[in-house]
């Protein structure tokens, strides 16, 4: 006999997605500067590899979340930037962001060693500060 699945929420789909290392700063980032080749998404985005860069790109051009556009040139121009999908996520994520800067004011994290960020993580909304 046959066991059926328990239904599964409509959302874990895209919540695995976005809950991925990296996943949300590259969103960010794009949402916040535009379209922007390989070589400065990873500039803005301190501490990621290359591999891990790539992998993620990858994952969210399949999802149909970015688009990635590749100029035949020497060395190849690599250009990535949002789709519509992926701008529906920004104003979801700009959404979460006012929360979270909201519960961080009110001490929400602070249990978590997440209540005393540097002004310079404010540009990485899902990873803790990092010093160079």
């Amino acid at each position: 006999m046959k066991r059926d699945r328990a239904p599964s929420c409509p959302m874990e789909a895209l919540l695995r997605l976005i809950a991925g290392p990296w996943t949300i700063y590259i969103l960010w980032v794009l949402s916040e500067r535009g379209p922007q080749r390989f070589g400065a998404l990873r500039r803005a985005i301190p501490g990621i590899s290359t591999r891990m860069l790539t992998e993620r790109l990858r994952r969210l051009e399949g999802a149909g979340v970015i688009w990635r556009e590749q100029r035949p040139t020497i060395p190849p121009q690599v250009t990535y930037g949002l789709t519509e999908r992926g701008a529906e996520l920004s104003c979801i994520l700009e959404n979460l962001g006012e929360i979270a800067r909201r519960w961080q004011a009110q001490g929400a994290f602070a249990d978590m060693g997440l209540a005393a960020e540097e002004e310079g993580s404010r540009s990485r909304p899902d990873r803790e500060s990092t010093t160079a």
